[in-house]
């Protein structure tokens, strides 16, 4: 699937169960200077109740490595289709990963949380390394990681 229509996919995915508009949101990953590889990043929203609604986008190519991300592994039951066409590079240390995309009006305001989960070859994994409520307010405003993310900031 070309990254474009699995982006459509998604993004009407997460857009339809409310009947919502979308907007472009930009997603912007700072990273540590960790002293490692690369660091493979799945970036995804769940709902109010904590469960999981859909992936935005996965850092790394090699799905070997995806058991790694084990907050959205559990999630996805590792479910590759979950991802297919929204993946990209893993991301360098000191490294930035910036990526628009368009999100469901209906995330925002609602309860909804996005999260990414991190892990590098032979470091530790970093589950749940950023949680953030989707708030307006909380556009532009950096959170800080817990171990390879220095920050993490979305805007619209």
């Amino acid at each position: 699937m070309k990254p474009v229509f699995a982006a459509l996919a998604l993004t009407t995915a997460l857009t339809l169960p409310a009947l919502a508009l979308a907007r472009p949101v930009t997603l912007t990953t700072q990273m540590n200077n960790y002293g490692g590889d690369g660091a493979y990043l799945a970036l995804y929203v769940t709902d109010p109740g904590g469960a999981y609604v859909g992936s935005l986008w996965m850092a790394g190519g090699k799905s070997k490595y995806y058991k790694h991300l084990s907050d959205w592994y559990r999630a996805t039951g590792g479910d590759l289709a979950q991802i297919n066409g929204i993946t990209g590079a893993s991301v360098g240390a000191g490294r930035q990963l910036e990526i628009t995309l368009d999100l469901a009006d209906a995330l925002f305001d609602a309860g909804y949380s996005l999260h990414i989960d991190a892990s590098v070859e032979d470091m530790r994994d970093s589950p749940n390394e950023v949680a953030v409520p989707l708030t307006s307010a909380g556009a532009g405003q950096p959170v800080a990681g817990r171990r390879y993310i220095a920050n993490f900031t979305y805007d619209m």
